[in-house]
This record gives structure tokens, sequence and C-alpha cells, in this order.
């Protein structure tokens, strides 16, 4: 047992030390605040699409989505389906238009900043208001990484839940504060292959191990709630039939991928439509190999790990979440002995974790000190200065999301939930309608901002709603939870309704605006 844990260790110190080591690399090669936050505009197809989903999916690809299907059945794969879907609209609709606009906006460096220079926004409205959404539905987002990674410690080395937290975001801290946007596209490059052998090679092996014919008999005798049928039934969910709400809700998560600044970032950073084109395949493919095995993992992984059924115990509502990794620690380590193998594909759950957490801070610190210092503050500031603002906000930013993720009772799959819903809502509508559509203005942009977030924070958060709990008394409940309709589904949809009205209600954008939106449209650099 010593033994096996010293080379999972090894593997881990390896990995690690990688990590630091690309950081460091990149510490020296910022000679401006575009190069730190978006790499000088210079990423090729393949570091571009890997960087972009793998910030994406984060611990939520290998501990949330099959920590889900293992404890409710393949209905919770509805989320999957909607995810494709929206990475595929996002590449083809949003990715090269957006980096095009954002060239032809000012060269502007982050999403706040596309914003205000697009709608002409000379108050400033809108680099606020972006800004403000970012920091705080970013703190949940990071949290969220956060607990996945002191979760992933204290499964796989039975460490204290705090200490594990606290190795986790001091080593993501370091390689993102010291490398920048190169260093994090870079590292998510390494971190999106690492997350593919796993999630290929992993469930495999296991199917192969628990015998075609026996998967199903195995998952049936797993106790799992409607029998196997049921649990295997993509209409079903919890041993009972799906709703239109339940699927509409599972597909809404879609809808969130053009209002995501740190997924939208890589398109802005892609060096030229050539590169950009071999990105979108190589995305969609990454992502559709992705989301299905992920959602096989859950499922072999009910039969594989029988009699040991996860979720029993303290918090036995997200123990569910470490089904990959210990199917990882019973395949590698206990059964066939191949310890640094074992360590080398739990580093693979480690780098999804990483590879959204470190975009999330930077995403954050550009909001701080490109948007907010240097924007609105400190016009004049000099680029090391911004950098210099940054770094603190990085570190900020990561002590903040820690004190959130202590409570080792957060489910990574709630937590992202509520930011992806933040994001989707507030800017999701506006960046799209900025992108087709010539006659939305500035009063239409902060509208559609406002809504949506405002939406997403009343649905989820304030409990206005009366009902009955078990016992019969009458308690208050947020209308997430008594309409069981995803906060995203309806937030999007009026920041949409708000931009289009307000726009047509207001005046009409500067024929400057619509001369740079027939620009952006005929720009093919």
């Amino acid at each position: 047992m010593v033994n096996s844990t010293i080379w999972v260790l090894a593997a881990f110190g390896v990995y690690m030390l990688l990590m630091i080591v690309i950081g460091v690399k990149y510490a020296g090669q910022h000679k401006n605040s575009e190069d730190f936050f978006l790499g000088g505009r210079n990423l090729n197809a393949w570091v571009a699409a890997l960087s972009a989903q793998a910030s994406d999916m984060s611990g939520w690809l290998l501990m949330g989505l099959p920590g889900s299907i293992y404890a409710y059945g393949t209905g919770q794969a509805w989320i999957a389906v909607g995810l494709f879907i929206g990475t595929v609209c996002n590449w083809l609709l949003v990715s090269s238009r957006l980096r095009r606009y954002t060239i032809v906006a000012g060269n502007s460096l982050t999403l706040p900043m596309y914003l205000k220079n697009r709608f002409h926004d000379k108050k400033r409205i809108l680099l606020t208001l972006s800004s403000i959404v970012i920091i705080i539905f970013f703190l949940i987002y990071t949290a969220s990484s956060l607990t996945a990674g002191g979760k992933f410690f204290a499964s796989v080395f039975g460490m204290d839940y705090k200490i594990a937290i606290t190795i986790g975001a001091l080593v993501i801290l370091v390689y993102t504060f010291l490398g920048g946007f190169k260093a994090v596209c870079t590292t998510d490059f390494i971190q999106g292959t690492l997350m593919l052998i796993g999630l290929l090679v992993v469930p495999v092996i296991a199917y192969v191990i628990v015998g075609p014919g026996n998967l199903t008999k195995i998952i049936g005798q797993s106790g799992v709630a409607g029998g196997a049928s049921s649990f295997l039934n993509i209409m079903n969910d919890s041993g009972k039939p799906v709703s239109a709400v339940f699927i509409l809700s599972q597909l809404a998560w879609g809808l969130g991928y053009c209002g995501m600044p740190h997924i939208l970032v890589r398109f802005m950073a892609v060096s030229g439509e050539k590169e950009l084109k071999k990105s979108k395949v190589i995305a969609v493919f990454w992502v559709a190999v992705s989301l299905a095995f992920a959602v096989i993992i859950g499922i072999v992984g009910r039969a594989y790990l029988y009699p040991v059924i996860l979720g029993k115990g303290e918090y036995a509502d997200v123990s569910a979440e470490n089904v990959f990794i210990e199917m990882i620690k019973e395949m590698f380590i206990n059964h066939m002995g191949f310890d640094f193998i074992g360590g080398l594909l739990l580093c693979g759950i480690l780098a999804a974790i990483m590879s959204t957490a470190d975009s999330q801070l930077l995403v954050t610190a550009s909001a701080v000190s490109e948007d907010m210092f240097k924007g609105i503050i400190n016009k004049d500031a000099k680029d090391s200065t911004v950098l210099a603002v940054s770094r603190v906000t990085i570190v900020i930013i990561a002590v903040i999301a820690y004190i959130i993720a202590l409570n080792p009772g957060n489910s990574v799959m709630r937590l992202v939930s509520n930011a992806w819903a933040g994001f989707g809502a507030a800017f999701g509508p506006t960046v799209l309608l900025s992108l087709y559509w010539k006659r939305i203005n500035l009063p239409g942009a902060v509208a559609g901002i406002v809504s949506g977030a405002a939406t997403v924070i009343v649905w989820d958060y304030v409990k206005i709603v009366n009902a009955v709990d078990e016992a019969g008394n009458v308690v208050k409940e947020t209308l997430g939870v008594h309409t069981g309709l995803y906060s995203l589904a309806i937030g999007f949809v009026l920041s949409f309704v708000f931009v289009i009205v307000v726009s047509l209600m207001t005046k009409k954008p500067s024929e400057e605006m619509e001369a740079e939106f027939a620009r952006m449209l005929n720009d093919n650099n």
C-alpha cells in the first residue's frame, strides 16, 4: 500500500511540476497586456480547440456528469446532448465573427472591452456592468473547481478536505500567476489530452472486465431506482419518466456557451481564420467523444464498482461524483498494480479541474485590471501596472473562491449549474445579437445583461414561493426549486426579448457602428 501511494504521488509530482515549469517558461514573455490576456492572438488550431474545450468542461465532465449518471441514470445524459449542440453552435455561429469583431472594435482584449467598443459606450456602463457580472459568477465557478479539487485529493489520498483544496489551489495559482494566457492555454492543451485518454481507456477496460452480458444484470443488483431498464432509459430519471420541463432544462445548458467569457476569449486569440476552421473540427470531435464517454463512465461504473455503492454516509448526495476516481483506483492501483499509470490517469481528472480554474482566474483578473482598473479608474495606466494589478487580483479571487469551497458538502454540479446559468443568461443573447443584428444598441445590450443576470439570481437564490414540505409545514422555495425549470432557460429567453424590445424602442445605432458591423462581415483575415 505504501509503495502504491509513493508511485501515485510520483505521477502527481511529475504532472504538477510540469504545470509550474510551463508557468515559469512564459513568465518573462509578456511584453504587454495583450500578451498576458490573449497570448498575442497567436494560438494555433490544436491549442485553441483543446484549450477552449478543456477550460469549458472542468471537473464537471469527469466528476459531475458521471456522478449524476451513476446516481440517477441515463436521463441525466440530456445535459450532454444540450452541451454538444451548444458547443457546435458556438464554434459555427460565434467563433469567427467574434474574433473578427474584437479586432475591428478597437482590438478588444476582453469580453467587457469588446462590448464597450462594439456599442461605443463612452460612459463605460457596459464595461462596469459586465465586469461586475464576471466577478460575481466566476467566484462561484472558481469555487466549483476548487471544490472538485478538494474532493479529488481527499478521495485519492485520504487527506483532510481542507488540506486537499489548499494544495490544488496553490498549484493552479502559481502557474496562472506566472504564465498568463500562454501558460494557461499550453497547460490546457496537455490537460485536454490527458482528459481524453482517461475518458477513453478506463470505461473500455471496465466494460471488458464486467463482461457485456453482465452489465445490465449487475446494474439491477446495485439497487438503482426502477431497475436496470429504467436506469438505462434516457427517458427516465431516478426510476421515473422524465417530464418536458426536465428535458428542456437539461437541453438549456447548451444556451450557455455564447455567454462564457473563458471560452469566448479563446476565439479571440486564434491566429487566423484558417486556424479557426481547423479548431472547429478538432473541438467538435473532442467534445462529442468526451461527453459520450463521460456518460459511459457513469453507466459502466455502476456495475464495475459493485458491490461498493457510492452515495452513502456524510454528504451522500455528492459522493457519487467520485465514481471515475474510484474506478481508476480499483482498476490500475488495487487490481492491476500499475500504480504510476493509475496516477497519470488520475492526473487527467485533476487536469479537468485545473484547466477550468486557471481560465476562470485569468478572465476575472482581466475584468478587474484591464476593464475596471485601466478602463475606468486609471485610463493611462502602464502595461506593467495593469499586469501587477491582474496578478494581485488572481490571488484575491483565488482566496475568496477557496473560502467558498471550504464546505465539503458543496456539489460540483450545483455550483457549476448556478455559474453557468448566470453567464449564459447575462451575456449569451447580447453577444449573439451583437454579431448578427446591426440594429442592437447600447440600451438594448444593458437591458439584456441586467435582465439575464437578475433573472438567474432571483430564480435560483430568492425564496419567494410558498410550498408545503413533507411534514405539512408551509415553507418558502425558490422559483427554480418550485418549477423544476433551469434558470438559464428562462433567463436566456427574457434577456433575448429585452435586448430586442429595448433596442427597437430606443435610438438606432450610429452610422459609424453600422459601418463597423459591415467591416466585420467582410473581414476574412
